[in-house]
Formats: structure tokens, sequence, C-alpha cells
């Protein structure tokens, strides 16, 4: 397989980051080659020279080049406080 598993881990911290990464890119560049003829022009075409015409490989050799990273969601507060203060609120 190219590029090589070992060299992709490199980049993500898990093979589940992995997996998910380039098949969110790959329905992105399907989204990209599916929308080219109504120049909506919204979704970011491929990062890299590619030969391989698949969406998967194209994301895979994206994320080996450093053209894509997972980025980590921020974490919401464990106390639950926010959504007490909002229901103190009288209603109208």
């Amino acid at each position: 397989m190219e590029p090589r598993m070992e060299s992709l881990m490199d980049r993500v911290d898990s093979k589940f980051t992995l997996v998910t990464l380039a098949a969110m890119r790959a329905r992105e560049i399907n989204d990209y080659y599916n929308q080219l003829g109504e120049g909506l022009g919204k979704i970011v075409p491929p990062q890299v020279t590619s030969v391989s015409r698949k969406p998967l490989s194209i994301s895979l050799e994206e994320i080996e080049a450093g053209k894509i990273e997972a980025v980590p969601l921020p974490e919401e507060p464990e106390d639950g406080a926010e959504g007490e203060e909002v229901a103190d609120e009288p209603a109208e």
C-alpha cells in the first residue's frame, strides 16, 4: 500500500483517528469532483498531485504530506453548571 502505514501513523495518534480523518477528507474530495461543473467552489480541492483517481487514496496521500491533520474537539465542562444557570431564568 502506498503511502506506507508507518508514515501515516507518524502523523496521527491512533488508527481510529487515521481512518476517521481519511474517510472525512475522501468524502470532501468526492464532493469536490461531483460539483466541478456547477461552479460553486465551496469545497477545497485535493492538496497533492496524485496519480490515483480514488478519493481515499488521495486523502491518505494528503495526510502523509502533512496537508491534512486532525484537530481535537474542545472539551465540554463536566460539572454541567452552565445548563443549570439557563434553567433558573424566568420564562417569558
